[in-house]
């Protein structure tokens, strides 16, 4: 799901993972299909996305996001874990698990 300032709001329920990415940035789109990959057979958690604009820079800068790619992992509204930057797929997977987890384990979930 594409996030902007408008609608993000009624999808930030539970476990989110948001990547943040820019319509240039090389990074950026060698990333976004690791993350659905990881994201694609999980119960725990819904991946959604954020364009970088014009349009969405003041819901950028509430998430405290400074560049792109940035990967959010939130319970709820709450930003609970930031990743900047471009991550191998066996890192970024470990990362993952290891965020949502701690999230489970602080949240009682």
């Amino acid at each position: 799901m594409q996030l902007n300032d408008k609608n993000y709001k009624e999808y930030l329920k539970g476990i989110t993972v948001i990547e943040v990415s820019g319509e240039s940035c090389a990074n950026c789109l060698s990333l976004m299909p690791i993350l659905n990959d990881l994201t694609a057979n999980r119960n725990d958690c819904v991946l959604h996305h954020i364009e970088a604009s014009e349009e969405t820079l003041d819901l950028i800068h509430t998430f405290g996001v400074e560049s792109v790619p940035t990967i959010l992992v939130m319970y709820n509204d709450i930003v609970c874990a930031k990743c900047k930057g471009y991550q191998p797929e066996e890192i970024l997977e470990l990362w993952l698990d290891a965020k949502i987890e701690e999230i489970k384990k602080n949240y009682k979930l």
